[in-house]
């Protein structure tokens, strides 16, 4: 796997918000959902000293190689799965690792992902159209683009990008594509930023076109909704959950989520109750900000699971 120098080290968002509101203790059993290359399951399994337990899921095979080798010394105490989160009660069965006394999923982007320009998940490096969490199967952003008609890309942007100019983009898109000019992702990024009228600070023209070609190419959204649909069931009674997302979409179905599971009827036969920690959305401080500028959209919340 090539890996070239990051543009900064990779750094868990919200890391200590995030343990004060999972509170690993000795002996614990843990789930980073998102293991990424080990940030937050490095810091959740030193808590948990001596002998606190991990299980680290991921979906992309390359960023898991990278936390394999980064959470080498813990030995068994720590465990990887290559897999999508939306599938965590089946990978927990079967490593009989239920149930937990925590669980965190960031939903953020790897910085490995975003620094490596062959992934195309970068709009500053450029890079084939692909932005698949797992190489190994699915459709990339270019056969995403090569099949979807103008009125249906048009509709994927403004959904799952919130671009408020995405028909006038889809119109360009589809025009480059007759053209044979849409071949890499600074082809795609250099056509966008033609298209929209002005820039806003501190976010470049492309940021949501990329977001929505990544979000459908790895059917996120879906994904999040079976995790949280199956994630209540894998905790133990006062076990909590931790979720970071980065884009409003996410945060609205964690938000809504929680919610319905705090607003649960105590004479629901088998239905895990919780209580949710964070009144209000925690975000990173200016100083996490300053010293990692990729930490500015993070929004956490938790929510800890009730006595039955």
């Amino acid at each position: 796997m090539s890996r070239p120098a990051p543009d900064a080290p990779h750094l868990p968002v919200l890391l200590e918000e995030a343990l004060s509101f999972l509170c690993p203790r000795d002996s614990g059993q843990y789930c980073d959902a998102t293991v990424g290359v080990g940030g937050h399951s490095r810091a959740i399994i030193e808590r948990s000293t001596p002998h606190g337990r991990l299980i680290g899921i991921d979906r992309d095979a390359e960023v898991l190689k990278l936390a394999s080798e980064n959470l080498a010394s813990y030995g068994d105490r720590v465990r990887l799965v290559h897999a999508p989160f939306s599938q965590i009660r089946s990978v927990l069965e079967q490593a009989a690792a239920l149930p937990l006394d925590g669980c965190i999923a960031d939903l953020g982007v790897s910085s490995v992902q975003l620094d490596q320009p062959e992934r195309g998940f970068s709009f500053r490096r450029s890079g084939p159209l692909d932005m698949r969490m797992d190489r190994s199967q699915g459709e990339t952003a270019g056969d995403l683009l090569g099949r979807v008609d103008e009125e249906e890309l048009a509709r994927l942007l403004h959904d799952l990008g919130e671009e408020r100019f995405a028909r006038r983009i889809a119109g360009a898109v589809t025009r480059a594509r007759e053209n044979g000019e849409l071949t890499t992702t600074g082809a795609l990024a250099g056509l966008v930023a033609r298209s929209v009228p002005g820039r806003e600070s501190h976010k470049d023209p492309a940021t949501r076109v990329f977001q929505a070609l990544r979000i459908a190419v790895n059917d996120e959204l879906g994904e999040l909704d079976r995790f949280l649909q199956d994630v209540p069931g894998c905790l133990r009674p006062g076990g909590r959950l931790v979720v970071i997302a980065f884009h409003s979409l996410e945060d609205r179905m964690v938000k809504r989520s929680f919610r319905a599971l705090a607003s649960r009827d105590a004479a629901e036969p088998g239905a895990p109750r919780f209580r949710i920690l964070t009144k209000h959305v925690v975000r990173a401080s200016e100083s996490e900000v300053a010293r990692n500028p990729r930490a500015r959209s993070a929004k956490l919340r938790a929510a800890e699971r009730l006595p039955s």
